[in-house]
């Protein structure tokens, strides 16, 4: 068997997109395959039970972002290479001068890229905003200078696909999208027990939790609140607002949990701000959302637009606008029948259009091609060498 290698020094456990989607696709089409991530003993037992071999390497908490940075990924970088197999494949910027290294000692590496990360950069609030211009330009000349160095660049999105197509070798795009059944719709027979908003995610002012919380409060409903809402001065706002006493908090959600949010909810909502990162992305919860069966409350932007109302299974909004927000709840709780058919199209899109087993394949012939290579390359050289040998 073919071993690859999987690396990140940013995800942590057991990653949606690299280990539930990438990895074990790949394992279940025969590769040996490897993730080296920050990872749990029970993160590492259930990998193995889907053939995935997981390398745990914890950060040091001990330093700063830069120093934890900087000697995490170098960490992460050895464990790799130590296990010598024919194919990386890594999901963190950071991780470029890395990739750089291995494929300088004759290793075919992939880049995924899952951001624009210039875009991202200038919505990172750790970076000072006299300074973002002049960091997002140096991250994207570095990004650039891997790319023309590496085996492939796989995508998430065709955007950040776009970015790449006159840098880098072959570019594929494997899109984010939801694999199927794994978050079964609710009953439509239950439809009026779905009584409540739900949004399942990172929670940050970008991805408009002060917006949700305020237009929650208008709409009299209850948002259920997934993720990791950490303590800080956004925490102490958020919490102030009227509208907290309708939140929920969930914390941090397994899948099932996921599962069982969305089976309580009439819509799910995201709410983004119009960042450079987030214009032209496909956030996966959106797309869950909808595979679950349930309608999408989403920013206005065009690309989403396409997305929700092209498929008839939302509403956008403004998002700087609470109470356009809070309108759009209240007419998804007073229209149980929209709720059914936008929850249906929902469902169908997805089972039409955007499914993880076609990204799969893209994804299996891209290491197809690439490992062909690697043999041919081989064999080539194995010949050169008895050549040599008999003269």
């Amino acid at each position: 068997m073919k071993k690859i290698c999987h690396i990140s020094s940013v995800h942590r456990g057991l990653d949606i997109r690299i280990f539930r989607k990438e990895c074990i696709s790949l394992a279940n089409a025969g590769y040996d395959t490897h993730l080296v991530i920050d990872a749990s003993a029970a993160d590492i037992a259930e990998a193995a039970t889907h053939g995935v071999t997981v390398h745990p390497v914890a950060p040091d908490m001990g330093g700063g972002r830069l120093s934890r940075m900087i000697a995490h990924t170098r960490r992460c970088y050895q464990t790799a290479r130590e296990l010598d197999a024919h194919l990386y494949h890594f999901h963190d910027p950071e991780l470029i001068p890395y990739g750089v290294m291995l494929a300088r000692a004759g290793k075919k590496v992939i880049f995924d890229a899952h951001e624009d990360l210039v875009g991202d950069i200038h919505a990172k609030d750790w970076v000072p905003v006299r300074a973002r211009r002049a960091v997002a330009a140096i991250a994207g000349a570095v990004q650039d200078f891997g790319a023309r160095r590496f085996s492939a660049v796989v995508a998430a999105t065709p955007f950040i696909g776009s970015l790449f197509v006159c840098l880098a070798k072959r570019v594929v795009v494997v899109n984010n999208f939801p694999l199927l059944h794994e978050l079964p719709p609710a009953r439509e027979v239950n439809i009026n027990q779905r009584t409540s908003v739900c949004y399942v995610g990172n929670i940050h002012k970008h991805r408009g939790i002060q917006e949700m919380v305020k237009a929650i409060g208008l709409s009299d409903e209850e948002l259920l609140l997934a993720g990791d809402f950490r303590a800080g001065p956004l925490r102490d706002e958020v919490t102030g607002y009227d509208g907290w006493r309708h939140v929920r908090e969930c914390g941090v959600v397994d899948r099932k949990g996921v599962a069982d949010i969305m089976a309580q909810s009439f819509a799910g909502m995201v709410i983004f701000h119009p960042v450079p990162n987030f214009i032209n992305a496909q956030p996966i919860k959106m797309f869950e959302y909808m595979s679950a069966g349930v309608p999408v409350i989403a920013s206005d932007f065009p690309l989403w637009r396409e997305f929700i109302e092209g498929n008839q299974c939302g509403i956008c909004v403004d998002h700087t606008r609470p109470e356009a927000i809070a309108a759009a709840i209240r007419h998804l709780r007073t229209h149980p029948e929209d709720v059914i058919r936008m929850g249906a199209n929902g469902r169908r899109a997805t089972a039409e259009k955007y499914r993880w087993d076609r990204e799969e394949a893209k994804l299996l012939s891209l290491y197809r091609a690439l490992l062909e290579d690697c043999q041919r390359s081989r064999s080539l050289s194995d010949a050169d060498d008895h050549r040599l040998s008999e003269a």
